[in-house]
């Protein structure tokens, strides 16, 4: 094999990742422990599960719904410890990747009381869980709202100085509004996109198969939507953009940095194929810049625009 000088490294508003691959939020997230088994498998870099002010139960099982081999259905609810007993969690831990945490509330205070009480454990950047579709009594709206994604991102900007991540939802009508006022209001990278709000139906029982009706629909079903929104933000937006949304092997990611995405996050990838799909996707992506000569990362970035 023809042998070439590259490199996977990459930097994203100011982190610094050996590799654009992250841990998507809401897989693996709430235990130290396994997130660090997430680096050990390739991660670049690693996203949290959500944390609120408070403490969470979420909503009833069943929760999580497989369907065949192209998509994750589920509707957990936002369970968490809250902010103080995450905090004691995390408290004295070391990463040797970048950590973004990730964090949700019901109002723009309410996002910046989780961030400010976060930066005690020296995160590397912040990703507001704008989104969440399942979630009716809590942010449901937010993500939904270009004034409300405004306020959001401009509290936490004003009260923390490390990066601040916008991850939208695509279950709007215009995407693109939403993302430039998170751009206006100071986002430091897009993370596009969360999960579809979907359901299904057991036809023997004849009712739904979540507890709470309806979740958000994740994982290679949801693919050619996140795409499409990557490649048109890319045309229309500043800042630097992650793509997530059905990753599960390395053209799927490859097809995310040709659009526009910047870096990629794998979360319902794990689901099928395991912690290894980082190894995966990384020897994929390598052999893929040696054969189309890519001396780095950067230089697929929208490619497909050209």
């Amino acid at each position: 094999m023809l042998e070439m000088n590259f490199s996977l490294e990459t930097e994203l508003a100011g982190l610094k990742m050996d590799n654009p691959l992250m841990l998507a939020s809401g897989i693996l997230g709430l235990c130290p422990s396994l997130l660090k088994r997430v680096a050990s498998a390739g991660a670049g870099a690693v996203v949290t599960k959500s944390v609120g002010l408070r403490e969470r139960e979420g909503f009833p099982n069943p929760t999580v719904h497989v369907i065949d081999s192209y998509g994750l259905l589920n509707a957990m609810g936002l369970p968490n410890p809250g902010v103080e007993e995450f905090l004691k969690e995390f408290e004295g831990e070391k990463f040797q990747i970048p950590i973004v945490y990730s964090v949700y509330g019901s109002s723009p205070e309410e996002y910046s009381q989780v961030a400010k009480k976060l930066l005690s454990l020296n995160p590397s950047a912040f990703e507001l869980n704008l989104s969440c579709p399942h979630v009716r009594e809590v942010g449901s709206l937010i993500g939904q709202d270009p004034r409300m994604v405004y306020n959001v991102v401009n509290s936490v900007k004003s009260s923390v100085n490390v990066p601040v991540f916008a991850k939208l939802s695509p279950n709007v009508t215009d995407v693109l509004e939403v993302a430039e006022a998170a751009v206006k209001a100071g986002a430091d990278a897009i993370v596009a996109i969360n999960t579809v709000k979907a359901m299904a139906i057991d036809v023997d029982i004849m009712k739904p198969v979540l507890g709470n009706v309806y979740g958000g629909l994740s994982g290679p079903a949801i693919k050619p939507i996140a795409i499409k929104i990557v490649y048109d933000l890319f045309e229309n937006i500043s800042v630097p953009i992650i793509g997530v949304g059905g990753i599960c092997c390395w053209r799927d990611a490859v097809e995310f940095f040709l659009a526009g995405a910047s870096a990629v996050q794998i979360g319902s990838g794990i689901l099928w194929r395991g912690l290894n799909i980082f190894g995966e996707v990384l020897e994929g992506l390598r052999k893929y810049m040696i054969e189309h000569k890519f001396k780095n990362v950067k230089e697929i970035v929208g490619a497909a625009h050209k």
